[in-house]
């Protein structure tokens, strides 16, 4: 039996990258005030429908969703943004007229391609904030995932930046767009001949070659957008500019979701060539209103923790954690072991790390093992110890040792440790 495709395991030799990851953003979390919420992996397919869109890739081609015993319709989350704002809605936090800030990290699963950096099952750390409709919150989001980047030590990001409208301006350009791209709907690939009359937006997204060569001279929305929409675009601008943060306003950026308004943006590590963008997001002022709750503005980004990694790998920007020290209690015999297996208690329970023999070793076998988990102490009980009613202790890097009672054993590598503060 296999993992199936698409999907991987984190063995315990690289889980400490994960914990180093998250360790982190969790600590640029709580600077900028927000609190973790935690959604079902599961939900009602139709939420995903009217919050992600219909004509997306995401819901007609990439997620898993099937029937359950009660013949409902239901889906595996592919992203986390409409389950947090089901939630947001389901609880009444819109009742405290508050703006909410929320992270989230965990598993996403899509029906794609798998290739480096991108799995079937993914995981994703997002934020969303809703209930702030200024534009200060747009730079405030996007200066946080700068700032996650920049506490892991990630150079050469590209950050791209872009306005697509509202419902105001959006279908003057929208219109505009299919008059364009009408003349060459021959260059175009099938998915996009399909988006030209649904959302020719996605055209510009596509990664086609033909569609993208079609795509040359298309009109820009930053040339479409409305007072209000300009206004909005100049003052996210200006207060990136505030905080010395380099941008590049980039027309073509749409992002691959219907729920968009506004501010859209992507940040691209380009040594990962096709793959590059590491966290994407923008605006969805209509989303909370489209699953059937109170106007209500919100923004939000999320990051691909595996594509994350290959870049901080890339950079070697991983620290490699200390070698933990330990203690190894060395026993033969029933007694013996019983006697060890208090001290290990003792010392656990003191925060030293111990361990003891669960294969039956030989004394030899097992102090083989105390050096090969480079141990600091090996406690050592034979017979004869126990007899005595004392354990040998041996300090493995000088080889020296001593008879101890058993009962002494923990405080004195509880001292001797704490003096020479190694554990």
């Amino acid at each position: 039996m296999q993992a199936l495709k698409g999907t991987h395991d984190i063995l315990p030799e690289e889980v400490y990258k994960w914990d180093y990851m998250e360790g982190v953003i969790r600590a640029v979390c709580s600077r900028y005030g927000y609190k973790e919420i935690r959604t079902p992996i599961i939900e009602a397919t139709e939420l995903f429908q009217r919050g992600i869109g219909d004509t997306t890739d995401v819901v007609t081609k990439e997620m898993y969703t099937f029937k359950d015993r009660g013949d409902r319709s239901v889906t595996l989350r592919p992203e986390n943004t409409a389950s947090a704002v089901r939630a947001y809605l389901e609880h009444k936090m819109y009742g405290d007229q508050q703006v909410h800030k929320m992270f989230y990290i965990g598993s996403m699963f899509r029906y794609d391609r798998p290739q480096a950096g991108r799995y079937r099952e993914f995981h994703q750390f997002g934020l969303e904030v809703l209930g702030a409709s200024s534009p200060l919150a747009d730079a405030e989001v996007i200066a946080m995932a700068c700032e996650i980047f920049h506490r892991l030590g990630l150079k050469n990001l590209d950050l791209h930046l872009n306005s697509i409208g509202d419902r105001n301006c959006r279908p003057a350009y929208r219109q505009k767009l299919i008059e364009f791209f009408e003349a060459k709907k021959d260059q175009l690939c099938e998915d996009c001949r399909e988006r030209l009359y649904k959302n020719p937006l996605r055209i510009l997204d596509c990664k086609e070659e033909g569609c993208k060569k079609a795509s040359e001279g298309a009109p820009e929305i930053t040339d479409y957008l409305c007072e209000e929409c300009h206004n909005k675009f100049e003052a996210v601008k200006h207060y990136l500019d505030a905080l010395g943060i380099s941008y590049t306003v980039d027309p073509r950026l749409v992002r691959g979701l219907d729920y968009y308004t506004n501010t859209a943006f992507e940040i691209q590590y380009p040594p990962l060539g096709a793959q590059s963008a590491v966290c994407g997001g923008g605006r969805y002022d209509g989303l909370v209103e489209e699953i059937g709750g109170p106007s209500t503005p919100g923004i939000g980004f999320a990051i691909g923790l595996e594509r994350l990694l290959l870049a901080l790998d890339m950079q070697n920007l991983i620290p490699v954690p200390a070698v933990n020290k330990k203690v190894y209690i060395a026993a033969l015999g029933e007694d013996a072991i019983a006697a060890g297996f208090k001290i290990q208690e003792e010392l656990r329970s003191r925060h030293v790390i111990a361990d003891m023999d669960l294969q039956g070793r030989s004394l030899k076998g097992q102090m083989k093992q105390a050096g090969r988990m480079n141990a600091v102490y090996t406690i050592i009980i034979g017979s004869n110890e126990l007899e005595k009613g004392k354990a040998v202790v041996k300090t493995m890097e000088t080889g020296t040792q001593q008879e101890l009672p058993f009962e002494e054993v923990a405080d004195y590598i509880v001292t001797e440790e704490t003096n020479s503060n190694r554990l």
